[in-house]
């Protein structure tokens, strides 16, 4: 049977017929949902109960069906003098759109998204359909393009990463996800027999990746931080020694943000008899790749280790207001990749064929703008301001974690889903996270946890819920405010 879900709908008229759109994008109504129901059972809060892979299945909460809430597509009506009554329509539409946008931004700290960003100097350039087609290396014969602005940023990232520009190739994706699909391509193309191993806390589209290239694709356990546990890695490559291994190295897990010690996955290679060419290492560093190099002790991501390629998303750390990404190899092993297309006068060596030619450009923008400095005094507040909120939050009894140099804190999942929905929290399980960017100030911090603490009150004075729950399986003993670990 199918559920319900709430959707939000209201109705105006345009030249004497009903128009439906969100007026308030907030307002709400019941109609089927046509997701199938997921199956999954929530946990016990017993942390003991959770261990190992025999933990009960969770339930995984799916947001709501929006097909419901789509804005209609209105055909212009013939008389020309009505033109203006459906500009005006369509200007009330964006302008309310606009609004609900301001709101929701105001509450936003769950996903890593830097929102401290003004490309008014843009404007100029949305008349142009700016395609970077083929190779960014390779002009191809559509001439409005912004190879020039790729390629300057690519040098840039180049750098940061200890490459020489006679030695990589790269390109500006559409988003870290395609970073993570192209960086294991090339690994698989260059070792088309090898095996790919990720950490069980990798992000999904590594584990998309395999299924995508139908690659046999090993999950690596990993600690209480999130991060890779080598001993487990030694003992999944040693019945597997005959093939290649293809590691993908996580800069920052998605949830907890873990760092996977790069050092330590390159010696167990080594130590279980992979030799250089029978490994390829790509580095997800969609969020942490560009905060690391600006962190004084944190471990160097640097293409004079045996890494084959790393990516980092723009629209994360950086800012760019449309997602993308930047993805380095080296430039030896593109070549069992490429294909050279006359259509384009190009070569093809990407993911996808069009790509987005603006995005080249804000990143140029901004990275100009910020440059090295400017960069390092961001991940600086962006540490310092995490550091304040898990301090607040184990001050008011509530189970938290931030791991060395980075800046997602990790807590104990709301039991308030419209709470969640508020703040636009990103949970698994247990636990849910808030990601401190630059755009996100100490007084956001305090009005966040002023709401949780109010809200918590709430939850455990009703009777509902006697005592936090216990996060010890995800966060370790020492990180837990439940009874049997504050």
């Amino acid at each position: 049977m199918a559920e319900s879900v709430e959707v939000e709908v209201y109705s105006g008229k345009l030249n004497g017929k009903t128009q439906h759109s969100p007026q308030e994008f907030g307002g709400t109504v019941i109609i089927p949902n046509s997701f199938p129901t997921m199956v999954e059972t929530r946990a016990s809060i017993s942390g003991e109960a959770r261990r190992g892979e025999e933990k009960q299945r969770r339930e995984i909460v799916l947001g709501r069906n929006v097909h419901k809430m789509s804005l209609p597509v209105t055909e212009p009506d013939v008389d020309e003098e009505m033109t203006g009554e459906k500009e005006a329509y369509m200007a009330s539409i964006l302008a309310k759109y606009r609004k609900s946008l301001v709101e929701r931004t105001e509450h936003h700290l769950g996903y890593p998204y830097n929102l401290d960003f003004d490309y008014g100097a843009l404007a100029q350039l949305q008349h142009f359909s700016i395609n970077n087609l083929g190779d960014p290396f390779i002009e191809s014969k559509y001439g409005v393009h912004s190879r020039q602005f790729e390629v300057g940023v690519l040098d840039w990232f180049a750098r940061l990463w200890e490459l020489e520009k006679d030695e990589y190739w790269g390109y500006i994706t559409n988003c870290g996800t395609e970073g993570n699909l192209h960086g294991i391509l090339v690994g698989r193309e260059v070792l088309p027999d090898g095996i790919l191993y990720a950490s069980r806390e990798s992000h999904y589209s590594v584990f998309k990746a395999a299924r995508m290239y139908r690659m046999e694709c090993i999950k690596v356990d990993t600690l209480a931080s999130g991060e890779i546990d080598c001993t487990d890695f030694r003992a999944k490559l040693l019945p597997n020694k005959d093939k290649p291994a293809i590691i993908n190295v996580n800069i920052g897990t998605t949830v907890k943000g873990a760092i996977d010690d790069l050092d330590m996955v390159i010696k167990t290679l080594e130590d279980t008899g992979f030799t250089q060419d029978r490994f390829y290492i790509h580095c997800d560093g969609a969020l942490f790749g560009l905060m690391m190099p600006f962190i004084k002790r944190a471990p160097k991501v640097s293409f004079k280790k045996p890494i084959g390629s790393a990516s980092v998303s723009g629209h994360k750390f950086v800012g760019c207001p449309m997602p993308c990404g930047v993805e380095i190899t080296r430039l030896e092993h593109i070549n069992a990749l490429s294909r050279n297309v006359e259509y384009l006068a190009s070569r093809d060596a990407t993911i996808m064929g069009s790509r987005n030619g603006h995005t080249p450009i804000f990143l140029w923008y901004t990275l100009n703008q910020k440059g090295y400095k400017g960069f390092q005094k961001e991940v600086q507040k962006c540490l310092s301001n995490a550091f304040y909120l898990k301090d607040r939050l184990r001050a008011a009894g509530v189970g938290a974690m931030l791991n060395e140099f980075s800046s997602t804190v990790v807590f104990e999942r709301p039991q308030d889903e419209e709470f969640v929905r508020r703040w636009h929290l990103a949970c698994q399980g247990d636990i849910a996270h808030v990601v401190v960017m630059p755009n996100v100030t100490i007084e956001k911090l305090d009005v966040f946890v002023d709401e949780l603490m109010q809200k918590r009150s709430a939850w455990f004075r009703n009777g509902r819920i006697l005592q936090p729950p216990c996060i010890a399986a995800d966060v370790g003993n020492e990180n837990c405010a439940c009874i049997l670990h504050k």
